[in-house]
């Protein structure tokens, strides 16, 4: 599944879903690296 995190303040990064930690953050894999960092909220549709 396609996920997309947030790394800092200003940078997001979208990729496949690897794992969730016990903090809450989850992993996302693209291409060879494996990035950690809070899920990005879904909007909700109107």
């Amino acid at each position: 599944m396609l996920r997309t995190i947030s790394v800092g303040s200003c940078v997001s990064i979208q990729g496949l879903l690897v794992g969730q930690m016990a903090d809450g953050k989850i992993m996302v894999k693209v291409d060879e690296k494996t990035f950690v960092g809070y899920p990005v909220i879904r909007a909700k549709a109107s």
